[in-house]
């Protein structure tokens, strides 16, 4: 036999081999919290939230586990199988939870099954049955709604609440009070600027430029850094604000910490509550910053603004999600241009 035809044997590097598993280890350790940090923080609150609810779900079915592990720990997910995937969308389409939401968990469960998977915790073919689970496609959607007594639960509306420029300027006309002032501030910013209730807790009062009539601000979904000119009234409303505020780092501020004493910003819980007691005032019940940014969207395009700025405006990452906040027409063709019309007679 030919010198070249003979088995090579590599003589084995035990201390390679020993690092070698102890990094496959780290990594499958850390799979979960190098996924995360890419993340923003509402993803990664709605998927926590999504979590707590599949232990429920799954305490129901007699298995106990934790949100906080299934949250954090690979190995948590160990024996989920693609039956108890496909149990949850049932258990929550029965009582009631809207097919966007039931949608959006059985996401976020894939998600970690597939996290799971790559740490080794689950087999590529458990990973392809759970994969297999479909959602509901929007008109399967809307026929199971006509088929089932209860279609929404939880406090998140299925329509938004239309505003008109008459409500809107209601909303930024606020009494000249240091309360009415902040309020005035935060309807115009909502109203003109389209923020979300998540970008208006985090401005400082440093992010504000009276001197150019600039506000400069961080838009979390799409990672960006965004300067805007503030309209005329805005602009009035910050100058009568401001310095109620003096000395504050928030523009915003909520209550002080009450061990340490630190200033902490107006949380959105209560930016929505606010939001929804001056809704209440002009006879808008449910009002929320969500349907004034969708009041801002629908009137910049009604006055001619394209689909490409307003995305780069609104901080959306696609022209689908910008023309998502348009209002829809009462008269399907009423933005039709026609040519000539031929004459009478």
């Amino acid at each position: 036999m030919p010198d070249e035809a003979l088995p090579i044997v590599l003589p084995i590097d035990e201390n390679l081999t020993a690092i070698g598993e102890a990094a496959d280890a780290y990594t499958a350790h850390s799979i979960f919290s190098d996924y995360q940090g890419r993340r923003a923080r509402n993803t990664l609150r709605r998927q926590l939230d999504d979590l707590q609810l599949f232990c429920a779900f799954l305490s129901g079915a007699g298995v106990s586990k934790s949100a906080d592990l299934l949250f954090s720990e690979p190995s948590a997910w160990t024996g989920m199988t693609a039956g108890l995937v496909k149990g949850f969308v049932q258990w929550q389409v029965k009582r009631g939870y809207s097919i966007a939401s039931v949608n959006s968990r059985l996401a976020t469960i894939k998600t970690y099954c597939k996290l799971a998977t790559d740490a080794s915790v689950l087999s590529a073919l458990q990973l392809a049955r759970i994969t297999l689970v479909k959602g509901y496609r929007h008109k399967e959607g809307r026929h199971l709604d006509q088929e089932r007594p209860l279609s929404r639960v939880g406090a998140k509306k299925a329509q938004w609440t239309t505003l008109n420029a008459g409500h809107a300027e209601l909303l930024k006309r606020q009494p000249t009070t240091r309360i009415g002032r902040r309020d005035g501030l935060m309807m115009c910013l909502f109203l003109d600027l389209g923020l979300r209730c998540g970008e208006m807790r985090d401005l400082e009062v440093r992010d504000l430029d009276l001197a150019t009539g600039r506000l400069t601000f961080y838009r979390e979904k799409v990672d960006k850094e965004q300067i805007h000119q503030l309209a005329p009234e805005t602009l009035i409303a910050a100058m009568r604000y401001v310095p109620d505020g003096a000395g504050s780092r928030y523009l915003f501020p909520g209550q002080r910490d009450r061990n340490t004493g630190e200033e902490r910003t107006l949380d959105e819980r209560s930016i929505n509550d606010r939001v929804r007691t001056l809704g209440t005032r002009i006879g808008l019940l449910t009002l929320s910053p969500h349907d004034l940014r969708h009041f801002w969207a629908t009137e910049a395009a009604k006055h001619g603004t394209d689909v490409k700025s307003l995305q780069e405006a609104g901080g959306w990452s696609s022209p689908a999600m910008a023309l998502h906040y348009i209002s829809s027409s009462e008269i399907a063709n009423q933005g039709i241009k026609r040519g000539p019309q031929p004459e009478k007679g």
